[in-house]
């Protein structure tokens, strides 16, 4: 997934892994990045690539399985600008944030990235994300939405 200058943007890592996207974003400018995974392991190796990367006080990171909901994240899925989501493939998950980033969580003229396999087709519209681009790289997909809630 290439990122574009994000300088000062409030970014949002679903599906963090080892948190290779967020920590991405803010090697681009972005002033926060919230990372949320539900391993316990791939959440050890995020923090100590955030600390490795004197990055701690830029991020915050989130423990959640998502599959129970985004409550949790209300502030933070708020304030975001920029949504990034990688989730394990041919599960539905992408899908599934998707649909449930687009029922009023996000703010107005967010962006939400999903990468995805190409056999998951993904919504057009979701609530209020509508589908601005996909582009096919062999089998991964990456989908770009913008959050079209009223401000």
């Amino acid at each position: 997934m290439a990122l574009e200058p994000l300088t000062g943007l409030r970014v949002v890592d679903l599906y963090a892994g080892s948190g290779a996207l967020g920590i991405e974003a803010l090697s681009r400018g972005a002033s926060h990045a919230d990372f949320v995974e539900r391993r316990g392991s791939a959440v050890a190796v995020l923090r100590g690539n955030l600390t490795r990367l004197g990055l701690d006080d830029l991020a915050t990171v989130w423990t959640l399985d998502l599959t129970l909901g985004l409550k949790p994240l209300r502030a933070a899925l708020g304030a975001a600008h920029l949504v990034l989501l990688d989730p394990p493939y041919r599960l539905g998950l992408a899908t599934a944030a998707v649909e449930r980033l687009g029922a009023g969580w996000l703010r107005s003229g967010a962006r939400v990235v999903a990468e995805h396999h190409t056999r998951d087709e993904l919504p057009e519209r979701a609530g209020t994300l509508v589908q601005s681009r996909s582009r096919r790289y062999g089998e991964t997909a990456v989908t770009t939405y913008l959050n079209e809630a009223p401000s």
